[in-house]
């Protein structure tokens, strides 16, 4: 199995996930839009994961990248690839499916708790009926027809969802690290405005254990989505 990640920006890439694939001795290459744009083939991987970033799905004028990526992660799904997009990533899965994207009423930022929607359908057994996620958005998006909706919080309706049962957008971060966590604070905290589901950077980082438990059920995930929670001991 190999997996190769979308990078849009130098401090939004795998963190937890590497920490996953090197534990399952799946091989990751990147591409790094803000540096490489150079993409590749949907032969070339199994597993498509689409970080995070600042900037917008609808900024096609800005980033001249956004559109190749689009037409990536559409054809990956068309071609039966397992594709995982996270924040922006999964705003970008969501688009490929033709689902709208648009800014949320409210920005999320911080330790924020998130409800396993009852129609999780099988991937979403692997959470729990609520959990802490890191979250780091003020942008959503609708639900793409024939997707199952996974999960909900207060502030967005829209945290995730499935779609054929290998195509998986979440909406927050289960993969962040308290190295990453410090890194997008140093770099986006512009955004940390005192909103209502907007915490404190002293308070994102005040509880190293929260990352730990989030990246243990980005695992948790990723095992049910590749299949490898199937493999017998030995």
């Amino acid at each position: 199995m190999r997996l190769h990640y979308l990078q849009h920006v130098p401090f939004e890439g795998p963190a937890g996930v590497s920490h996953w694939a090197e534990a399952r001795g799946v091989p990751m290459t990147a591409t790094c839009l803000y540096d490489t744009p150079s993409l590749p083939a949907v032969a070339d991987f199994d597993v498509l994961l689409i970080m995070g970033g600042p900037m917008n799905i609808y900024e096609d004028d800005r980033y001249g990248w956004l559109k190749p990526e689009k037409r990536l992660i559409a054809d990956a799904i068309a071609a039966g690839r397992i594709v995982v997009g996270i924040c922006l990533g999964a705003q970008l899965v969501a688009d490929a499916l033709g689902a709208r994207v648009q800014p949320n009423l409210w920005r999320e930022i911080g330790w924020l708790p998130v409800r396993r929607s009852d129609s999780a359908g099988a991937l979403g057994e692997a959470l729990p009926a609520v959990w802490e996620a890191f979250h780091w958005h003020g942008d959503t998006f609708d639900l793409p027809a024939g997707a199952v909706h996974l999960a909900a919080s207060t502030a967005c309706a829209q945290q995730g969802f499935v779609f054929d049962e290998r195509v998986l957008a979440l909406q927050f971060h289960l993969e962040t690290t308290p190295e990453s966590a410090r890194a997008l604070i140093a770099h986006c905290g512009h955004d940390i405005d005192g909103g209502p589901f907007v915490q404190t950077a002293a308070r994102m980082l005040a509880d190293p254990a929260r990352f730990a438990r989030a990246n243990a059920l980005m695992h948790r995930l990723l095992d049910r989505l590749c299949r490898f929670d199937r493999e017998s001991p030995g």
